[in-house]
């Protein structure tokens, strides 16, 4: 059987009489001295509709009609907050510092009146509801549930939330604990003595400092668990909301609130205990207070209560939801994108991402930076079609796959090739742009291959911006289709942005006009620091980021930026050797004779050493010469290159062993080392401090 509410308005009142109730429910207002309605009578139209009426004042038997009419003037009732009507009645239940009709105790102006029809409570509960169901996150709808309680419903109000709160179907284990979450109260505009409440703090506190809480926050526990079987514990599995004077409440509102917190409980039906029920598990509860110069709550303000922390609670079980995807999201958006760029000699690297919107955090945009052997270094940027999961998770396979192909040391067109074998592997919707560019800092070349993707800018040192001019290619996962590579040249000082179209393309503007917009941008920055002074990289990324417009936002964006520094000539020493016994000879006096050059004789016999060890293992096992190259920079690093794939790996020499102990030197004296197959042999490196 469902419950029907009875409005308290049709329930006689003591000391008013017929034709006062009329006015309270809207009827016609009877004549003036106490006439009766004839057959003949007019009917009064209300001046203002029923949102905005105020019906007029009852007026008590023997007084006469003029007192109430000067109340009236005299007094308006305090504005409610926003979307929340105004509560119809306050004008006829007291005339300013006049007795309260219920207690007979005064009252200051303005204190906000009880809602007295039903009407008045749905037209109340719609506007809270919609208010709470603006927010999206947790703190916008307990806050929303706060605002439109406070001052409309409630003079004060505590709202008590599961710590941590479940999420979806998870299966809490522990103890159940209520953490007070928010606190809110009508602003102290007022003398305060003499009432029960002292006043609460400014809203936009945060409640759960103890160090800001004041008045009743202050005074109930921060934290309560509530205990299998107890009385909290039995209100809270009952759901539906109850006064604070029931025996339930009586003995679950010390536990909630602490051994202080009972003192901030009004006497009699001035406060409700509502639990906040989720879609599946009570997540919380609601504390509404009156003082005790207001009105106490009647039966049909439960139900208001029960309306109030039905919405709440199924807000914050979304937003909880919610905020568990966003989470997911980033989660998966940072792991999809590296988390720092490296540092190769001979160029400096900056990068930036940018979703297409805050309720689109993944996408399908990536950028990379791949050290190769020889100081070379791979720059990828690509593009997969969508802004969703999936698009993040093929993004994902795709720039692994590049990774895998970079460590191959295959050319940059051999690489789209197979990123679009693999694209088509994944599935035949699956398409994709990417741009994949070698930069070698010791030749000063770059080698540049285009799949469907934005051209580069190349930003030179002279402050002009170029678009550089490669071949455009298919998009991955095309297939049956040739990428094409060219090589150009890649001055000392100069800077090239690789870019996804989301930073070039809109609804208000083509990608060719974004180009152009973008490249003189980049004129126009560099103009700032003067011909010969390239602007700082990580500036020069958000001067680009700046030129988007408030509708350039279609797309997510990624951004590398690479500043070329190349490395000189004089600081690199090269020779092949034959595959012989003297190749390791040879090779020490090249070294000790270029360290002298270089002034590192202080680095000789280490160098000699690991240098001797090195080639000596490349020449037992090759058939054809040996290269071997020195490079300094900040470090000083050795490489020694053959013909074999096979790859050398470090092990524990037995004690009757008469070789394996080359790369356990290597290992004990090299700042750093490694070996990396390229497309034809290997090359084995190490670095050494002081260059």
């Amino acid at each position: 059987m469902t419950e029907q509410p009875t409005s308290s308005c049709g329930r006689p009142q003591p000391g008013v009489d017929p034709a006062a109730r009329g006015a309270l429910l809207g009827a016609p207002a009877q004549a003036r001295g106490g006439a009766g309605t004839g057959k003949n009578k007019k009917k009064e139209r209300p001046v203002n509709g029923p949102e905005h009426s105020q019906p007029a004042a009852a007026e008590p038997m023997g007084e006469p009609p003029a007192r109430a009419k000067s109340s009236v003037g005299e007094h308006r009732p305090r504005p409610a907050p926003e979307s929340i009507p105004a509560q119809p009645g306050a004008e006829q239940e007291r005339a300013p510092g006049g007795p309260e009709r219920r207690t007979g105790r005064g009252g200051p102006p303005g204190r906000p009146m009880p809602m007295r029809r039903d009407g008045d409570r749905l037209r109340f509960v719609g506007a809270a509801t919609r208010r709470i169901a603006r927010g999206l996150d947790l703190d916008e709808i307990v806050m929303g549930l706060c605002r439109a309680t406070v001052p409309t419903f409630s003079d004060e109000i505590l709202v008590y939330l599961r710590d941590p709160l479940p999420v979806g179907d998870e299966r809490p284990t522990g103890p159940v604990v209520l953490r007070l979450r928010r606190t809110d109260r009508i602003p102290d505009e007022r003398e305060t003595e003499g009432l029960l409440l002292p006043p609460f703090p400014e809203p936009d506190a945060e409640p759960s400092a103890p160090a800001a809480l004041s008045g009743p926050a202050a005074l109930t526990a921060e934290l309560c668990e509530v205990r299998p079987g107890g009385a909290l514990n039995e209100v809270l599995r009952g759901v539906r909301p109850v006064f604070a004077d029931t025996p339930a409440a009586r003995a679950a509102l010390p536990e909630l609130l602490g051994e202080d917190g009972e003192a901030v409980v009004p006497s009699g039906q001035r406060a409700i205990l509502a639990p906040l029920r989720g879609r599946r598990r009570v997540i919380g509860a609601a504390v509404f207070l009156r003082r005790p110069d207001r009105l106490a709550f009647e039966a049909e303000d439960l139900l208001v209560a029960a309306q109030l922390a039905t919405h709440s609670a199924l807000g914050i079980d979304k937003a909880v939801l919610y905020g568990r995807e966003a989470y997911i999201a980033d989660e998966l958006q940072r792991t999809m994108l590296p988390e720092t760029l490296p540092h190769p000699t001979g160029v400096r690297l900056a990068s930036r991402y940018l979703p297409a919107a805050e309720t689109a955090r993944v996408g399908g945009d990536w950028y990379d930076a791949i050290p190769l052997p020889g100081n070379r270094v791979a720059l990828v940027v690509g593009d997969v079609m969508g802004h969703s999961m999936t698009s993040a998770a093929i993004m994902g396979q795709l720039r692994t796959t590049a990774q895998t192909l970079a460590g191959l040391d295959l050319p940059p067109q051999e690489v789209l090739h197979h990123l679009d074998e693999q694209a088509q592997r994944l599935g035949t919707d699956r398409m994709a742009t990417c741009m994949y560019a070698v930069y070698d800092p010791v030749a000063h070349r770059i080698t540049i291959a285009n799949a469907g993707h934005p051209p580069p800018v190349l930003l030179h040192l002279g402050g002009t911006a170029e678009v550089l001019r490669v071949p455009p290619g298919a998009p991955i996962g095309v297939g049956g289709v040739d990428f094409e590579a060219v090589e150009l040249d890649a001055p000392a000082g100069a800077t090239l942005l690789l870019y996804t179209d989301g930073l070039v393309e809109s609804r208000l503007r083509d990608v060719w006009t974004g180009i152009e917009q973008l490249r003189e941008r980049l004129t126009a920055t560099a103009q700032l620091t003067g011909p010969g002074h390239p602007p700082p990289l990580e500036a020069l990324c958000d001067e680009v980021l700046d030129m988007l417009g408030p509708g350039d936002r279609d797309d997510d964006i990624a951004l590398l930026a690479a500043r070329f520094d190349g490395i000189a000539s004089d600081d690199v020493r090269y020779w092949s050797l034959d595959a012989e016994d003297a190749a390791p000879g040879k090779a020490r006096r090249l070294a000790r004779a270029a360290l002298a050059d270089w002034g590192l004789e202080d680095l000789t016999d280490s160098v000699e050493l690991l240098v001797s060890e090195v080639v000596t293992n490349a020449v037992r096992y090759t058939t054809r010469p040996v290269t071997l190259r020195l490079l300094r920079t900040d470090v000083l690093r050795c490489e020694v290159g053959d013909d074999v794939p096979q790859l050398p790996r470090l092990c524990q020499a037995r004690a009757t062993d008469e070789g394996g102990r080359g790369l356990y030197l290597v290992n004990k004296l090299a700042r750093r080392w490694g070996a990396t197959r390229l497309s034809v042999g290997k090359v084995v490196w190490f670095e050494l401090h002081g260059g």
